[in-house]
C-alpha cells in the first residue's frame, strides 16, 4: 500500500508539475499565435483521452467521436453567439430572414445551463447510442461501422441548416464573453489554462476509472467479453457508462476547442475528423492515457510543421509517420517504451489478460505436459 501510495503521489507530482510549466513557462516562449495553437491541440488531446478509454482499454473502436466534439463545440459558440443587445438575433440569422430566435436556442441564454449542455447532451447522446448497440451486442466492425454512420447524419443535419446554425460556414466572430473580448490575448490566455487545467483533471478521472476493479473489468471486457459474462457480469451497462464517459469528454474538448480557435463548423463532424482522432491514440499508444496526449501534440505538430515547411507535400510525410507506426511500433510510442522496461511515472507494467484459451500459457503449458 505504501508503493502504491508513493507511485500515485509521484504521478500526481509528475502531472501537476507540467501542468505548472504549460501555464507558466511556455507564455513565455511562444508567441501568442504559437500559444494559442498549443491550447488548441490540448484541448484535443482532452478528446484523445475519452477515446483511448473507449478504444484501449473497453475495445470500443468507436469512428464518430466527431459527434460529440462538435456537439459541444456547438453549445458554447451558441451562448457566444448570443451575446448581442437584448432583442436581436445572431447575425447569420438575419440574412437568411429569420426574425425570431429558435426555440431550442433559447436555454443558451444561461451560461450554467450552456456549461450543462457541452457535458450532458453529448454524454446522454453516447449513453442512448450505447445502450441501443450494446444492448444488442454488437461490437467490433459493426459498432464503428454505426458510428461513422453516425458521423454522416450529424454532418449532412448541420451542414443543411442554414437557418439555424449558418450551415456550411458554421457559428463563428464570437465577440464577448462576461464583458471580455473574446478574441484578446488576456482572454485567450485564461481559455488557455483552463484547458490545462481540465487536460490534468480529465487525465486524473480516465487514470481513477483504468485502476483497480473497474479497470480491471473494462480490460477483461476488451480481451474476452464472453467470458465476462460467464463470470456473472453484465458488460453492456459498463460499455454504455465508459462510452457515455467517453462522449461527455469529448463535448468539453469541442467546447475548448470552438472558444480558441473562434469557430465551429460541420467539419468537426466530417468522417476524416473523427478518424484523425483515432490515430492520434494510435500513434501514442493504445491504453497507455499518456500515449494519446503524446501521439495527439506529436501528429499535430507535426502536421504544422511539415505544411509551413513543405506546403506542397507535407501530405506523403504525414503518410509515412502513420506507416512506419503500424508497421515498425504496432503499440505507438509510449506502448514501444513500456515493451523496453521503460516506465513513465514509475508503474509497474499491467498484467497480461489473453482473448482466448488458446493464447493462455498455462494452458498451453498443460497440454504440451499432459500425459508426462
Amino acid at each position: 500500500m505504501k508503493k502504491k501510495g508513493g507511485r500515485l503521489l509521484i504521478e500526481v507530482g509528475v502531472v501537476v508539475t507540467i501542468a505548472l510549466f504549460l501555464i507558466i513557462i511556455m507564455p513565455l516562449l511562444l508567441t501568442e499565435f504559437r500559444l494559442n495553437l498549443l491550447g488548441r491541440f490540448l484541448s484535443l488531446a482532452i478528446v484523445a483521452l475519452g477515446i483511448d478509454l473507449i478504444w484501449g482499454y473497453t475495445g470500443l473502436l468507436s469512428l464518430g467521436h466527431g459527434i460529440f466534439f462538435g456537439l459541444g463545440g456547438y453549445a458554447i459558440a451558441m451562448y457566444l453567439k448570443l451575446q448581442v443587445p437584448t432583442g436581436e438575433l445572431p447575425d447569420f440569422m438575419g440574412l437568411y430572414g429569420v426574425t425570431e430566435l429558435p426555440a431550442f436556442w433559447k436555454p443558451f441564454y444561461s451560461f450554467p445551463l450552456t456549461i450543462a449542455s457541452v457535458v450532458l447532451i453529448p454524454g446522454l447522446l453516447a449513453g442512448l447510442l450505447g445502450y441501443l448497440v450494446f444492448r444488442n451486442r454488437l461490437k467490433g466492425v459493426y459498432f464503428s461501422i454505426l458510428t461513422q454512420a453516425g458521423t454522416i447524419v450529424f454532418f449532412n443535419f448541420f451542414n443543411g441548416q442554414q437557418q439555424l446554425f449558418n450551415g456550411t460556414n458554421g457559428l463563428i466572430d464570437f465577440t464577448t464573453l462576461f464583458g471580455a473580448t473574446v478574441s484578446d490575448a488576456k482572454t485567450q490566455f485564461v481559455f488557455y489554462t483552463l484547458t490545462v487545467v481540465f487536460l490534468a483533471v480529465t487525465y486524473g478521472i480516465c487514470r481513477w476509472l483504468t485502476t483497480g476493479r473497474f479497470g480491471r473489468l473494462l480490460i477483461a471486457i476488451r480481451d474476452d467479453e464472453s467470458r465476462v459474462r460467464f463470470s456473472g457480469y453484465d458488460p453492456t451497462d459498463f460499455k454504455v457508462l465508459v462510452f457515455a464517459v467517453s462522449g461527455a469528454i469529448a463535448g468539453i474538448a469541442g467546447a475548448f476547442y470552438t472558444i480558441q480557435s473562434g469557430s465551429v463548423s460541420p467539419r468537426s463532424m466530417d468522417i476524416a475528423f473523427s478518424i484523425e482522432m483515432v490515430i492520434w491514440v494510435a500513434v501514442g499508444g493504445r491504453a497507455t492515457l499518456i500515449g494519446a496526449i503524446v501521439g495527439t501534440l506529436l501528429v499535430n505538430y507535426a502536421r504544422t510543421f511539415l505544411s509551413e515547411q513543405f506546403a506542397e507535400i507535407w501530405l506523403f510525410f504525414q503518410g509515412a509517420l502513420f506507416l512506419i507506426v503500424v508497421t515498425v511500433l504496432p503499440d505507438g510510442i509510449v506502448g514501444w517504451l513500456r515493451s523496453q522496461n521503460i516506465s513513465l511515472f514509475h508503474r509497474r507494467q499491467q498484467i497480461a489478460t489473453y482473448p482466448t484459451l488458446e493464447e493462455d500459457p498455462e494452458v498451453q503449458h498443460e497440454r504440451e505436459n499432459i500425459g508426462n
